[in-house]
Parts: structure tokens; sequence; C-alpha cells
């Protein structure tokens, strides 16, 4: 299966949910021994990104929206720089054993062809890289190896219109749209809004990193990623959220959960409008995007609806 980076996403090459049998205890009206249904459960399989035949990152992911994963992956990690970069992407489901993992475990590769520049820049910087749901720094060596200065958005002349109001409206739209968490739960969600709140486009998965990859290898294959919106996150508001949005001009982002402090700090110093705790009627603005950052944390401000 191939696509280049501007095609619309092919079908996933494994089941994104699966049903197993399961043995209910302890609900009214259920015998002590229990009783037998059936359960929804996330596919979460191993997913081998390979660029241009070098293997650099094996991440758990949902199999689904693939392509975008990989394209979104590669511009928020700084391997490409456009969505241009990327000159094909083909996705291959692999038998467990021939992968070498256990018997009902089978795996996903997505190869990508990617310019001889950003390759190159890949080569000279790689690193082992283990991906695991929610781990973004595995093999880390160093503190110079996180990677973690941050690269500042620019000033959007509409980043005010983002108030409590439009993030909350956003938020009502979401649960509608987790199609995949409905059935199974366990999955996080990435969403876009535009500036007056209307839900556009969600990805889902099992990883809130890659669910927001998704996302983004959605935006940029589309040519959006410059259009006026923000990021909705149904996970907490990690330092590597922050970044990736960051990195790619995104000058927004709210999570339904609390920031962590160094995802504030990122905020800060990248000059990004930072809704969390977003819980009608009441959310918080740990930073508004329009400040300069100082050498002390910002005070949050707390909102709640009129």
């Amino acid at each position: 299966m191939s696509t280049s980076p501007d095609t619309v996403d092919s079908e996933e090459t494994l089941p994104s949910l699966s049903q197993h049998a399961v043995r209910v205890f302890g609900e009214r009206g259920v015998a002590p021994e229990g009783v037998v249904r059936g359960d929804t459960l996330a596919a979460e399989v191993p997913v081998a990104l390979v660029f241009n035949g070098v293997s650099h990152a094996v991440m758990m992911a949902t199999p689904q929206d693939l392509e975008a994963f990989a394209l979104g992956f590669a511009l928020s990690e700084g391997i490409l720089d456009t969505a241009a970069d990327c000159r094909g992407i083909e996705v291959r489901a692999i038998d467990a054993t021939d992968a070498g993992l256990p018997e009902g475990m089978p795996g996903v590769e997505v190869q990508l062809e990617i310019s001889t520049r950003s390759f190159e820049r890949l080569k000279d910087r790689r690193r082992s890289l283990a991906g695991r749901t929610g781990c973004g720094v595995c093999g880390v060596e160093s503190f110079a190896g996180l990677d973690l200065t941050p690269q500042r958005v620019p000033r959007r002349d509409w980043i005010e219109r983002v108030d409590l109001a439009t993030v909350l409206r956003a938020f009502a739209a979401l649960p509608a749209r987790q199609v995949l968490n409905a059935e199974a739960g366990a999955i996080h969600a990435a969403a876009w809004a535009t500036v007056d709140g209307e839900l556009t486009d969600v990805m889902e998965d099992v990883g809130r990193h890659n669910a927001l990859d998704k996302l983004l290898g959605k935006l940029a294959r589309a040519g959006r990623l410059g259009e006026p919106g923000f990021v909705l996150m149904s996970s907490r508001g990690s330092h590597e959220l922050v970044r990736k949005c960051a990195r790619l001009g995104i000058a927004a982002m709210a999570t339904i959960s609390a920031p962590t402090s160094m995802g504030v700090r990122m905020a800060e110093l990248s000059g990004l409008r930072f809704w969390g705790l977003c819980r009608a009627p009441r959310g918080v603005l740990y930073a508004d995007g329009l400040s300069r950052p100082s050498s002390a944390s910002t005070a949050s401000a707390t909102a709640s609806m009129p």
C-alpha cells in the first residue's frame, strides 16, 4: 500500500478494535460465579517507522491512520521540515512470526521515503528511541539529548478568541466524535477546532502523543497547519505535546486534564496559549500566548463561564 503525503489514508492494515470473551463479576443480579460476555478492546500494536530503509523508532499505537501518524511524527520530531520532504509512505502488516513477536501479536511497518537533506540530518542526530505509549524520551543518554529548546510560535492576532467559552464549546462536541473510545475506552483523542470552537477533525490512538501526531500529519497533508485554530487533547498536558505543537506553529492547545509544570513552562517559552483542566463550566489558563516569558513561573489564571 503506497501513498504520497497529500493522498487520503487507506484502510488500516490491522483492526483497531478486537472482541474478547470475558467473565464479569460483582454486578447486581450476576451469579457469584460471574457471567461470560463479549468485550471490545482497543488494539495496541508495535509500529516500526522506517526512514529510507533505516528503522528509527518503534511506537505502540492503534493501527489506524498510520500514514498521517508517520508524517506527523516525522514533522513534530524535526526529522522533516515540511510535508514535501516526504516523497512516499508505504504501510504493511508484519506477521508475528516474521517480526519475531509472540504469537497473536503482529506488527506494522511504515516505510517513509524522505529527502536526502532530511535523511542526512536524521543520521547525524539519530539515537535509539524505544517508543512506548506515553513515552517520548526513552533511550536518551544525556540532558542535552532531550531536545527541550523551545521553538517560538509566531504571534497570532486571533489568539484571544481562543477563550474559555470557545474551548468548552469544542470540548462539548468531542465525545460524540470519539468513535473508537466509545466502543473500547482507553483511547485518547487529538482534535482540531476553529477559533469559533467548531470541531473539524478528530484522530484517536491509545497513545496521546500518537493521536497528536496523527492530527498534525493530517493537517500537514492538507496544507492546513497555518489556519487559525487550536488543538484539543483528551489527556494531561505534557511538555512533549506542547513542543510538538510549537514546532509546527500551532499557537494554542487545550487539555481536559491538568498539565505538568514542564508543559506549562514550555508553553510560556514558546508563546503558546495553553488551557488545562477544561471541564465545564471551568477552565484554567496556564499560559496566555501573549506574555513574554520571564525567569519566574507565570501565575495561573482560572476562569469560569459566566
